[in-house]
């Protein structure tokens, strides 16, 4: 029977004698839940963490496009498309893009997302050429005007390698490197960071009926598959980030469990990103069936996984992300650390 270890992430200077650091940040966790498949969960003190998951929990994260994993990061949504489920058409425009951008910068995005196609759950592939002809060019203009590391948000090696010749620094893959095979190859002959997200299913039909026999442990198996595949392709661990993908192949239940949970992903010896603004579970909890008016609710899960440890938080609200960060800092960690 497989062993997992979450650990039962912790902040402040409380901290206990024989508490480990997590992942080279400020958090610290005194002891972790085991899990196991048809078992129950055991809370044990950190020390009886096997040899293997000490070292993936504790080590120090590499940076991850030149951005420090050593506190949490903000990486601001920026959607070139015309139907996005929650700014379609809003940005799609190059002007409208970059202007976008820059006001994210300002509200303290450290990262920008770029994407041209939507994967919104029924949405249909859309062409190479098009998806390129929306990303590159704001791409362009946005390294030239000195923005913040650009990620791009696509499946295609045919739209990553334009848009790193443009200036892209991550490549940020929804399908897990499992749509395009060259994507990988790409990535490691580019020597570029990949974030590898998990889902279940493709955007046309992922909703239809996710089921899973234990979603966390599932999503974190198939997380270290693809990391395998990933090495195998010559792309090496300090480059990849993973995503649990909420929302993705996922009922509002999953997506619960995931984000309770997500401090197992730390056992990947990965940064984490977290991905759930604006998603409809959020509206469906809220009573927003609106997008634009799950804000509060996004914050709420952003400060919840942030507490976990999680170090890559992709957002629309920028400004109100900050400063909610901001304030949780000032409390929970006595200063303004990753303001």
């Amino acid at each position: 029977m497989r062993d997992y270890y979450r650990p039962l992430v912790q902040s402040g200077p409380a901290r206990p004698s024989g508490a480990l650091p997590l992942a080279g940040g400020p958090y610290w966790f005194s002891h972790v839940a085991r899990h196991r498949r048809d078992a129950p969960v055991e809370v044990l003190p950190a020390m009886a963490v096997p040899d293997d998951w000490h070292a993936a929990l504790t080590a120090p994260r590499p940076d991850v496009a030149g951005l420090g994993m050593d506190r949490v990061r903000i990486m601001g949504i920026l959607n070139v498309t015309p139907d996005s489920f929650s700014d379609g058409g809003r940005h799609d425009a190059p002007d409208a893009a970059v202007a976008h951008a820059e006001a994210m910068r300002t509200a303290g995005a450290d990262m920008i997302d770029i994407g041209g196609e939507s994967t919104r759950p029924g949405s249909a592939e859309v062409p190479v050429d098009e998806e390129r002809a929306r990303t590159e060019p704001v791409i362009a203009r946005l390294r030239a005007a000195g923005a913040p590391p650009i990620s791009i948000d696509t499946r295609k090696r045919a739209v990553a390698e334009p848009a790193a010749d443009a200036g892209a620094a991550l490549v940020n893959d929804v399908s897990g490197l499992t749509f395009d095979p060259g994507l990988a190859t790409f990535c490691a002959e580019r020597d570029l960071p990949v974030c590898i997200m998990h889902t279940q299913g493709g955007p046309e039909t992922m909703q239809q009926d996710p089921h899973y026999e234990n979603v966390l442990l599932d999503v974190y198996d198939w997380l270290a598959e693809r990391i395998a595949v990933a090495r195998d392709a010559g792309i090496p661990h300090e480059r990849i980030v993973v995503d649990p993908g909420i929302g993705f192949g996922k009922t509002i239940a999953h997506n619960l469990a995931l984000l309770e949970g997500v401090s197992l992903f730390h056992g990947l010896g990965a940064p984490i990103l977290v991905g759930a603004s604006r998603k409809r579970f959020i509206g469906t909890i809220t009573d927003a069936p609106e997008a634009d008016r799950r804000m509060p609710g996004s914050v709420a899960v952003t400060l919840a996984v942030a507490a976990r440890g999680v170090q890559i938080l992709r957002v629309h609200d920028v400004a109100e992300t900050r400063a909610a960060l901001s304030m949780w800092h000032a409390i929970d960690l006595g200063d303004r650390y990753g303001t």
